[in-house]
């Protein structure tokens, strides 16, 4: 394996980065850095959402606005730190024979200690203060403290920058139906206007390349092929800093459960395949709006799809041609823009030929570089035992919304034949052989809906899944045994800033019970109330293979007193369990970082004694309710995990809600470790009743 990797190296390392197409852009600002060492933004951060939670409203604002700046300042210097040491320690591909790879890994040693120089000249300190969890980087990755300073802001009557700030966390989260509302209400009753709505967040090339489309749709091409061109520069500009960012320490979330099994947890954090794995990554990031992860949005291809037809409907054939040929690069098999290349090369002058002209030399870069990307990551994955499965980055969903409409100059018979091809292009749909209605197994169950009458699919409602005693037990239990945060990496609000979250796991359970923090019975009563939710969802919907738990979790939302008037918000937003749900493009998109190997979803409720908290479905559009469900003792609901069923938790206004939460996936590989351990401990506890009488166990002492 690394024989294959280090053949592929040089041509990487010697390829250069793709074109700027046009005239070079001028530079984008950077911050003016402030006195003295840059403030950690995690530190800004955490201070001011304290801040906001004590009613300081105006120091929240403040440490709010320096943690974004100091976050930005932070990637400005590690772009511009990685750029010059680039430049000054180039990397040579390595030779043949024994130890040819030294010089290259000593130039990389040598760039990695510039890099740290660089950065703790310009951070005026160590680069270790500016290290942040990765609960911060997702709050600052998904502009969370955007939504804190769009309250702030309206707590200090500045509704220009509530605004402001509402719409940049909004456009990264368009599924949060309170700020969707406060979007409206900022419209309807504050006289707010469309350019007001600014995104201090926008991505340069995506701004340009939606003005190259408004352009596009009132046929002013020439001005729409002038955004286009500014939009890919700035795309380019923009994948070499997401680049050189990942030069760095890197995560690889995604394969830890693999490693873990292959045992080659260590070896697979080679900074070399985590920073290629990065890299690559890039196209993704790049390609899509934040919060939009649909492939509809894919900026490359529905790019060179706008720029070829606007080229050909300013005469410029050629440069039509080299985009659809281009386009073809990352759809080969497209009949449509194969129809428009032949019609293209139609109308050349007589003295060009069409072979001379190929695809755009930026995209074909571009393209070649990605490819080699692939073959690398997947050689190492092959030689070092991980799995890789390499995302398609071009998926055609969507398209111009111009597919109807024939040139003009072209008249309809002659376009008939000889004109563009701009047929409509659909999502595919998957059909699977779905059933339900299977026994119950347990007596005194009580059946109360199916899939039809709740709306939807692969779904159903059931009542006296437990008794009165047994929710008596799991909540008191829950008390003991619950933590701040618990499942939701230590955050005490994931959801909501209205409602306090706690949780815990079957594994912990058991083991407050061996350490007589809990009745052992009460926690066992955990364990096996999850087990009788597996066989009824396995047994009613009549799967031909073992269902295995994906995750298990006891979770308890709590109604925050003196935040509940005026609340529009949801306890949990809609979403699914097993894809990325797309509302505006009424799609579901299963692809990391979703939990793509869920296959079933239940719910099992401990109470009633709350207000609020039903359960809803919902269509895609993740407004449209379909059905709704009121909690109590012993009623269980269970589902499919896809897109199918979108799904989400009114807002719980009073009181506490607690329940059961458990995912189930088919395939194996992905069974939740910490019950198979729970499996052994019960398996202990079964060994130790059955010979208690015979042997003198301390059950703490066995455990």
């Amino acid at each position: 394996m690394r024989e294959r990797i280090w053949a592929l190296l040089p041509l990487l390392l010697l390829l250069p980065p793709p074109l700027r197409g046009g005239p070079p852009d001028s530079p984008r600002p950077e911050l003016e850095p402030e006195p003295g060492p840059l403030q950690p933004y995690d530190l800004l951060y955490a201070s001011g959402v304290a801040a906001y939670y004590s009613g300081d409203y105006e120091l929240a604002v403040r440490d709010l606005e320096g943690a974004l700046r100091s976050h930005r300042r932070l990637r400005q210097v590690r772009a511009r730190c990685a750029r010059h040491c680039a430049a000054r320690r180039p990397l040579a591909p390595p030779g043949a024979g024994p130890g040819a790879e030294l010089p290259f890994f000593r130039a990389v040693l040598e760039r990695a200690r510039c890099y740290r120089s660089c950065q703790t000249q310009r951070l005026g300190g160590p680069v270790s203060r500016h290290q942040v969890s990765e609960d911060v980087r997702s709050d600052f990755q998904r502009r969370v403290p955007y939504n804190y300073l769009q309250r702030a802001y309206i707590k200090l009557n500045q509704l220009e920058k509530a605004v402001e700030a509402g719409h940049t966390f909004f456009m990264a989260n368009p599924e949060h139906m309170e700020m969707q509302q406060n979007i409206e209400n900022y419209r309807t009753m504050a006289g707010v206007k469309e350019s007001q709505l600014v995104d201090r967040e926008a991505r340069p090339h995506l701004e340009s390349y939606s003005a190259g489309v408004k352009h596009y749709e009132a046929d002013d091409f020439e001005l729409a092929i002038k955004y286009f061109e500014q939009a890919l520069r700035e795309y380019f500009n923009e994948d070499t800093e997401c680049r050189v960012l990942c030069e760095g320490p890197q995560r690889f979330e995604e394969y830890d459960y693999l490693r873990y099994k292959a045992g080659l947890y260590e070896t697979i954090a080679d900074h070399y395949v985590q920073v290629l794995v990065c890299q690559h990554e890039c196209v993704r990031e790049l390609a899509t709006r934040p919060g939009r992860l649909s492939p509809i949005e894919n900026f490359l291809p529905l790019h060179y799809d706008y720029l070829q037809f606007a080229y050909y409907r300013v005469g410029e054939y050629a440069k039509a041609l080299e985009c659809a040929k281009a386009y073809l690069l990352l759809h080969p098999d497209d009949e449509d823009v194969l129809d428009n290349v032949a019609y293209y090369e139609s109308l050349l002058d007589d003295s060009i030929d069409p072979a001379s002209i190929e695809a755009r030399e930026d995209l074909a870069m571009f393209v070649k570089r990605h490819k080699l990307e692939s073959e690398l990551i997947k050689s190492a994955a092959e030689g070092l035992g991980f799995s890789y499965t390499e995302p398609n980055y071009w998926i055609r969903y969507g398209g111009r919304q111009d597919e109807n409409r024939v040139p003009s100059g072209v008249n309809v018979e002659g376009a008939e034949v000889h004109g563009l091809s701009v047929g409509k292009k659909t999502s595919p749909k998957i059909d699977r052989d779905l059933k339900e209605g299977g026994p119950l197994i347990y007596e005194n169950i009580t059946f109360v809906y199916n899939s039809e009458q709740l709306n939807g699919t692969q779904r159903v409602l059931l009542d006296n899944v437990l008794s009165e005693d047994q929710c008596r037990e799991l909540h008191s239990v829950a008390s003991g045994i619950m933590i701040v945060g618990d499942g939701y990496r230590g955050k005490t609000s994931p959801h909501t800033p209205n409602e306090k979250f706690e949780g815990a796991t079957v594994l912990k359970a058991l083991k407050f019970g061996y350490e007589g923090r809990v009745p052992l019975k009460s926690a066992r009563l955990f364990y096996d109330i999850s087990e009788k939710a597996r066989k009824i969802v396995e047994s009613y919907f009549m799967l031909n293979s073992t269902l295995y738990f994906s995750y298990t979790h006891m979770v308890c939302r709590t109604a925050l007193s003196g935040q509940q008037d005026k609340r529009n918000d949801l306890s949990h937003p809609i979403h699914a369990d097993n894809c990325l749900l797309d509302p505006e493009a009424n799609e579901c998109w299963k692809e990391p970082p979703a939990y793509t190997f869920r296959d079933y979803s239940a719910l099992l409720y401990m109470n009633d004694d709350f207000e609020g908290g039903e359960f809803i479905f919902t269509e895609m559009d993740a407004k449209t309710v379909t059905a709704s469900i009121k909690p109590k003792c012993g009623r269980m609901i269970s589902f499919s995990s896809g897109g199918e069923n979108p799904h989400g938790v009114k807002a719980v206004t009073k009181g506490q809600r607690c329940a059961v939460a458990l995912w189930f996936t088919l395939d194996p590989i992905y069974r939740e470790l910490e019950r198979i351990k729970a499996d052994e401990v019960i398996a202990i506890l079964d060994q130790e009743q059955r010979g208690k009488h015979e042997l003198n166990i301390n059950p703490k002492d066995e455990l």
